[in-house]
């Protein structure tokens, strides 16, 4: 089994402020999950579709990452 990488809470307290909020649509699925998922890929170099289903859907991490590194955050 993979081992997960989490957040800590002191990494998490310095990386919220800096995520955009209040944004109208659909509720978001939780961010530091989100961000989690993302940092996994990266270190461990899997394909965003082998990102374990503890992160939340593959689809959603890649498109954050996308999205994110698009506006500069």
């Amino acid at each position: 089994m993979t081992r997960l990488f989490w957040l800590s809470d002191e990494a998490w307290g310095r990386i919220k402020p800096r995520l955009p909020n209040g944004q109208p649509g659909k509720s978001r699925v939780d961010d530091r999950r989100v961000i989690s998922g993302i940092l996994h890929v990266l270190k461990v170099g899997c394909s965003w579709e082998d990102t374990p289903s503890a992160y939340g859907p593959h689809a959603t991490i890649y498109n954050r990452y996308n999205r994110w590194s698009q506006h500069g955050i």
